[in-house]
């Protein structure tokens, strides 16, 4: 765990990737906390972080992302998706620190069949999606003044995200199968801290929802093939990558079909918009390649 003591945006989610490309970002502004000393199962912790030292922002990227297994934890989920996050709004309501939330493309049903906006109707269609949707009103009641970004697909360098196990699926298996029915932007956690730290250089900025993904949209096998053809310039294998259906990878949770997000309000309001994903990829993948774990 980092702290820095001249710290005045604290940063919850530990080692996950926006965490740590916050901290990456900004080293002398951000604090970031995980457990044991921030836990949302036990909230003394997060009234501590106050009476040390209220920051002046709390961006929360700490949450449950186990979409799958959200399906027979509903409890858990709902700790760290709803009631968690509606405590810490309440917290810097009363501390008078402004709020960042990060939210997801999952409170949508993947229906609408063109780029969602903010105010679309949501309609989550698992655990997951439910529980954070419930973590956006609960903040939006606690703290109007809040900013909530909702993503997708988020990805790092490190961590466990779909780009690191597609390459390391790939040093298995000579041939891979991947979901080409569902479509989506995906996001590199740089490009999100970068959006995030955006919204903190405007203080003035209105609060609400906000979108923010990268721009563009492709579909899960389209993302691996992508990931596979720049690996390849890097010296890694080609491995061929089969489209099949979502019905062919059955999983616990529905997962929506089409979750592509407009960014448009975020631009319009705070000037952030963020890179193309296929460019943002093709960086991830260069440091990803010259590390000597890949």
């Amino acid at each position: 765990m980092v702290f820095v003591v001249s710290a005045d945006i604290l940063v919850t989610g530990g080692q996950g990737q926006l965490a740590s490309a916050l901290l990456r970002a900004a080293p002398s502004r951000v604090r970031v906390v995980g457990r044991p000393e921030f836990d949302f199962d036990k909230p003394l912790t997060l009234e501590a972080l106050f009476e040390q030292n209220p920051p002046k922002v709390l961006v929360n990227a700490a949450a449950w992302t186990a979409v799958d297994a959200a399906e027979s934890d509903v409890a858990g989920a709902d700790r760290a998706n709803h009631l968690g996050p509606q405590f810490l709004a309440a917290l810097c309501a009363r501390h008078g620190t402004r709020f960042i939330h990060i939210s997801t493309d999952y409170v949508f049903d993947g229906s609408k069949g063109a780029p969602y906006v903010e105010s679309d109707a949501t309609n989550p269609t698992g655990v997951y999606g439910a529980t954070k949707l419930a973590g956006e009103i609960a903040v939006m009641e606690e703290n109007p003044d809040a900013v909530i970004l909702r993503t997708s697909w988020v990805y790092a360098t490190h961590g466990k995200n779909f780009v690191l196990t597609m390459l390391n699926a790939a040093k298995r298996m000579p041939r891979l199968r991947v979901v080409a029915d569902q479509i989506g932007g995906p996001t590199n956690a740089d490009d999100l801290a970068q959006a995030v730290l955006t919204c903190v250089a405007k203080p003035e900025g209105a609060g609400g929802i906000f979108h923010a993904t990268g721009s563009g949209h492709t579909s899960w096998h389209g993302l691996a093939t992508a990931i596979f053809e720049e690996a390849q310039k890097h010296g890694a294998p080609i491995v061929p990558v089969d489209p099949i259906n979502t019905a062919d990878w059955p999983t616990p949770a529905k997962r929506p079909a089409d979750s592509r997000l407009d960014c448009a309000k975020l631009a319009q309001e705070y000037g952030a918009i963020l890179p193309p994903w296929r460019e943002s990829l093709n960086r991830a993948i260069a440091v990803i390649c010259a590390q000597p774990a890949i």
